[in-house]
């Protein structure tokens, strides 16, 4: 008889660190749900994402490269959308993880944000397509969405209609033969303008009117964000205000909306969960709840993720994201690991644990398979260090050390390299690159973030060699100052 494949789920928040959930130590945010799962499924403590912004880690997981290899380094500026070829999609080319899920039999959904090119038309390997119109979030309410063929708007929270339509799909497909997978990447937290300025709308605002937001540090106003924010205000043309990114850090208000916003993540996540139940299919499910990257909240004295410093803030609040994983009747109920993994490890995750095969072309894949963690032997993990890169950075994490390499070409932007003990320095609040007792780790773990792009990067994508970046850079000036005045980003590198 024929084995029927795990169903899978993947669930993405948007902008989230681990430490904002109760089951990853917070105490004033209510996640009851999500602390539940975590209680019952396999939880890691040491996730984190490959680029801290939207577009990139989301093209990370769904094809299990990294940013200099699939190109999008960026958020996909869904302002410039007017300029896209027609039904540009950033992943067209590469092996994706709905393509590889459908060949091998799947019903294939997208329910949420896309980011990663034209909203209109589905993503090569999706069967059903209902996403919005902005992937850079406006606001929670009175959204446009596409689906499946047609446009309609929504006029209620988009964390409601994305569980309502995910729930639909469970109900529709469980009594299919063939398994499925539901894609499932909210558009909330945020914590954003302009989305953060309608907590009134919000059903769990109440909650948090009185909360005294003593998980939120009160640091000075950092000056590498100063520094950015006059960078990107003056590349940045019109259409929008970064200057929220200054102000946010002791803006109360805006820090109790995005608590609200991450309990209706976890008031939808708790429904999704509840219909697998109720449709007897959490025991024949690969169920994975994860964010595209992490936010700070304050840490380090901005408000923010990815490039929203200069040089780039590759610290752990912008890079933790939860990852809680319940590999249906196989899970190791309650169980826990502090190995350093990465978003980017859940394409090769699913791939192994769901039997399928990817079609053996294009570039090497990073990606590593959870499988051994899960199973409980993490002997077979391999080197217990993450890679990230945030165009002008790259960072490697490992449990004693993370060490922030910076591109030095350019001349008008001078920056310098950062090096943090862990152990004695977990809040990475003093650099130890000029310290000499630690020039040899510092060696150490530079050779070990060149050999890792030597192997993996592709020349075209790679930032540091002259490559280009798919429609969008934060760092244009930067790159131009390096590589001269043509360097631009690019819609596909088969025109170059």
């Amino acid at each position: 008889m024929k084995i029927r494949k795990k169903n899978v789920v993947l669930i993405f928040t948007d902008n989230q660190q681990a430490a904002t959930l109760g089951c990853y130590g917070n105490e004033e945010i209510y996640t009851p749900n999500l602390d539940l799962l975590s209680r019952e499924s396999f939880t890691f403590d040491n996730a984190f994402c490959p680029n801290a912004f939207c577009s990139p880690c989301r093209a990370s997981v769904l094809t299990g490269l990294l940013p200099s290899q699939h190109g999008v380094h960026s958020w996909i500026d869904d302002r410039k959308s007017d300029d896209w070829p027609i039904g540009w999609h950033a992943l067209d080319g590469l092996n994706t993880l709905p393509q590889i899920l459908k060949n091998n039999g799947y019903e294939t959904a997208l329910v949420g944000k896309y980011h990663l090119g034209e909203p209109k038309t589905p993503m090569l390997g999706f069967d059903h397509w209902i996403t919005m119109s902005d992937g850079h979030v406006r606001s929670f309410y009175r959204n446009e969405i596409f689906e499946n063929g047609r446009n309609y708007f929504h006029e209620g929270h988009s964390v409601d209609f994305f569980t309502s339509k995910a729930v639909s799909f469970l109900e529709q497909n469980s009594q299919n033969e063939k398994p499925f997978f539901l894609y499932l990447p909210y558009p909330a937290p945020y914590g954003h303008w302009p989305a953060t300025k309608e907590k009134d709308l919000c059903r769990h605002s109440k909650r948090y009117e009185n909360c005294k937001m003593d998980s939120i540090p009160r640091e000075s106003l950092s000056i590498e964000a100063i520094k950015n924010y006059d960078m990107v205000k003056s590349q940045s043309g019109k259409g929008m205000d970064y200057s929220m990114l200054l102000r946010a850090p002791n803006d109360i208000e805006t820090l109790r909306n995005y608590y609200a916003q991450i309990s209706m993540v976890d008031e939808g996540v708790g429904k999704i969960v509840t219909a697998l139940d109720h449709l007897n299919l959490m025991s024949d499910t690969l169920f994975i709840f994860t964010a595209d990257h992490g936010l700070s909240l304050g840490q380090h004295g901005f408000w923010g993720h990815g490039a929203a410093t200069f040089p780039s803030n590759l610290h752990r609040a912008a890079h933790s994201i939860p990852l809680i994983i319940k590999n249906g009747k196989d899970t190791k109920v309650g169980k826990r690991s502090k190995l350093m993994v990465s978003n980017m490890d859940i394409f090769s995750t699913i791939l192994d644990i769901t039997g399928c095969v990817e079609v053996d072309t294009g570039p090497v894949v990073p990606s590593r398979s959870l499988l051994p963690i899960l199973n409980e032997f993490s002997d077979n993990w391999g080197e217990d260090a993450v890679y990230s890169e945030q165009e002008e950075t790259r960072v490697v994490r490992t449990q004693k050390y993370a060490f922030f390499k910076r591109f030095k070409n350019s001349t008008e932007f001078p920056i310098n390299d950062e090096l943090f003990d862990l152990e004695n320095d977990p809040e990475e609040k003093r650099n130890l690159i000029n310290d000499s007792k630690f020039s040899e780790v510092k060696d150490k773990l530079s050779a070990m973030l060149d050999d890792f792009f030597a192997k993996y990067s592709k020349s075209e994508a790679d930032l540091w060699v002259g490559g280009k970046a798919l429609q969008n850079s934060t760092r244009k000036k930067f790159w131009v100052d390096v590589w001269g005045d043509d360097w631009s980003p690019v819609y596909s590198f088969e025109k170059n």
